[in-house]
């Protein structure tokens, strides 16, 4: 536990941290909303890609997932 927190590998499971990440990449994938939004639930995958790439792979994806179509729904 101490060299995971030392070496900041722990799971992000902050879910203020993970709207902001979440909101710029729906920003940044355009397409990938687009697609979403015309049907294609694959793109949510796409986009929960980008976030664990963006966190390197430290997000929690589950609640990565969950905030991007909450994020898609709502707008």
């Amino acid at each position: 536990a101490t060299i995971i927190n030392e070496k900041g590998l722990s799971q992000i499971s902050d879910t203020q941290q993970v709207k902001e990440i979440v909101s710029q990449i729906i920003q940044d994938n355009a397409q990938a909303v687009a697609d979403y939004r015309a049907g294609k639930s694959q793109a949510i995958k796409f986009l929960v890609g980008q976030v664990m790439k963006t966190t390197k792979g430290r997000a929690n994806p589950q609640l990565a997932s969950e905030l991007i179509i909450e994020k898609l729904e709502e707008g």
